[in-house]
């Protein structure tokens, strides 16, 4: 077992052991006929909406089980190479992706992969199959770094090569044109796909706690500029600001789940997004 799948498990398996702790809150309940969930249960039975109410766990007894396609996108240009806090956006990104990837498993649906920066560098169909977890999480850890960054273009390319509902999500720094961002993600609601983005960010781009002048570098064009913290750091605060906003507010008004991470921030809550978003695809 690699150590990316280790992780994932440890993710994963912890996450499950503490569900108890989960703050989603107001799901419906619709269903009449349940049982107290039993350890060995499978996951793909426990009735979320009903957990989120009583903070009990309770299995659909009577409910005919659906299963979804889940696509797992992560950006691997170079911006999600950045990293202050002892771990980049990539690597973060890429645990998360691990960790879903596992999660998903679990439940029974068939999971893919498709990794991008400019353009696609690696694609797994979805599948449930033994062994392609394995394989998901082998191309996870293999997955080449760098380049530039062009998210639009890889989420039309996968949007288009859809042939079943399903959910895709989405792993990135988002620091590209929000409008053409935007568009790719309303072509899988154009093909009847549910979507939740992920925008993984450093703690220094979100708070800019720079003092001294300093000297900062474009990791997509090696471009430098010298700057000094105090004199730009309201702008910079507002552009990255006005940036998530925009992010938020456009995705939220169409249906999109989105959700800002920093890489300060424990893996679980990416985890208890993807469920509350797949409980509202079912």
């Amino acid at each position: 077992m690699g150590t990316l799948e280790l992780k994932a498990k440890a993710i994963v398996e912890g996450f499950l052991s503490g569900l108890h702790r989960s703050p989603f809150k107001g799901f419906s309940v619709e269903f009449a006929e349940y049982r107290q969930y039993i350890p060995g249960d499978d996951l793909a039975t426990i009735d979320w909406k009903v957990y989120a109410r009583s903070d009990r766990h309770y299995v659909k007894k009577f409910e005919e089980e659906t299963n979804l396609d889940c696509h797992v996108m992560l950006d691997v240009s170079a911006s999600m190479t950045y990293g202050s806090r002892g771990i980049t956006k990539f690597e973060y990104g890429q645990c998360l992706a691990a960790a879903l990837g596992y999660l998903m498993s679990r439940q029974r649906d068939a999971v893919g992969l498709t990794a991008f920066n400019d353009q696609i560098v690696a694609m797994l169909r979805p599948s449930s199959r033994p062994g392609h977890l394995r394989a998901l999480l082998v191309t996870l850890d293999r997955l080449p770094r760098g380049s530039r960054t062009d998210v639009s273009k890889p989420l039309h390319q996968l949007a288009s090569s859809l042939t079943r509902r399903g959910m895709v999500v989405l792993i990135s720094d988002l620091l590209d044109d929000p409008e053409q961002v935007i568009r790719g993600l309303k072509h899988f609601q154009f093909r009847g796909t549910d979507v939740i983005v992920f925008q993984v960010l450093d703690p220094d781009e979100i708070e800019f706690p720079f003092e001294r002048p300093t000297r900062f570098e474009d990791l997509e064009t090696a471009e430098e500029v010298m700057a000094v913290p105090s004199v730009v750091r309201a702008r910079y605060l507002e552009a990255i600001g006005a940036l998530i906003d925009r992010y938020k507010r456009e995705l939220g008004a169409c249906g999109i789940d989105y959700h800002l991470i920093s890489t300060a921030q424990p893996l679980e809550l990416g985890l208890l997004a993807y469920l509350s978003t797949r409980e509202k695809a079912l």
